[in-house]
């Protein structure tokens, strides 16, 4: 992959290759998180979902280290044009990175509880979320590898998909709350879970943005209106113990 033309100083170009790589092994990190996070869920295994709240120290680690080496990049060399979108993209994309391995885990956290509760039937579209986040997040770790600004925008397009599959799973566990209280506890850990694949499926849109811009140098302008009610969303986030 070039990142940019060749410098004078080798050692720079060794440096952003460096960057660009740390990214990477990041986002395939917060992926496998998310992966493992949501077979928890599905498969009611504590064991695992504690593997992936303790994993979560290693993307933070990552974070880290991108923090660090953007930071030097940008005191020691000065970096103009393409060089310097690709430092400033690769210090948001950390971010959402973090974040989207941050609501994996709050997944984990939430897949321990359900483990000890009776199964309830709206876990079934769970696995449906989880799997359009994480080709969303593979979609786009490929537009970052390539520079590919038209896998950026299919991402940036597909959260749509995400937001009307969570507001459908919104209205179905409240029916099914209120057809059954005894569901209740359970469900409202399902609408969290939700919640957080939802917020993911953002983060990701945010990393689209980011590569359209450290490629083409300008915003994607489009207007993409989020789907479903914007009250659900608002309602869910607020709940007592919300994951933020």
């Amino acid at each position: 992959m070039t990142i940019t033309g060749a410098h004078i100083v080798k050692s720079y170009d060794e440096e952003l290759r460096r960057l660009s790589k740390t990214i990477v092994e990041m986002g395939g990190l917060a992926e496998a998180q998310l992966e493992a996070a949501l077979e928890a869920v599905t498969g009611r295994d504590p064991d695992l979902a504690a593997r992936v709240i303790e994993g979560d120290k290693k993307v933070d680690q990552d974070e880290f280290e991108i923090d660090t080496l953007a930071t030097r990049l940008l005191a020691l060399r000065q970096p103009m044009a393409v060089d310097l979108r690709n430092i400033v993209g690769a210090l948001r994309i950390a971010s959402d990175l973090e974040r989207i391995a941050d609501y994996a885990a709050n997944i984990a956290k939430r897949s321990i509880a359900l483990s000890g509760m009776a199964p309830v039937k709206p876990v079934h579209a769970v696995p449906r979320m989880g799997r359009v986040a994480l080709n969303m997040i593979r979609d786009v770790l490929d537009g970052y590898i390539d520079r590919n600004t038209d896998k950026a925008i299919k991402v940036w397009y597909a959260d749509e998909e995400l937001d009307e599959m969570y507001t459908s799973l919104f209205r179905e566990l409240l029916t099914y709350m209120m057809e059954d209280p005894r569901s209740i506890t359970a469900c409202t850990h399902l609408l969290f879970i939700a919640k957080n694949i939802e917020r993911i499926g953002d983060h990701v849109t945010n990393i689209a943005e980011t590569i359209y811009f450290l490629v083409k140098g300008t915003r994607l302008r489009e207007v993409r209106p989020k789907g479903g009610n914007e009250d659900y969303k608002i309602s869910v986030g607020d709940l007592p113990g919300g994951d933020k």
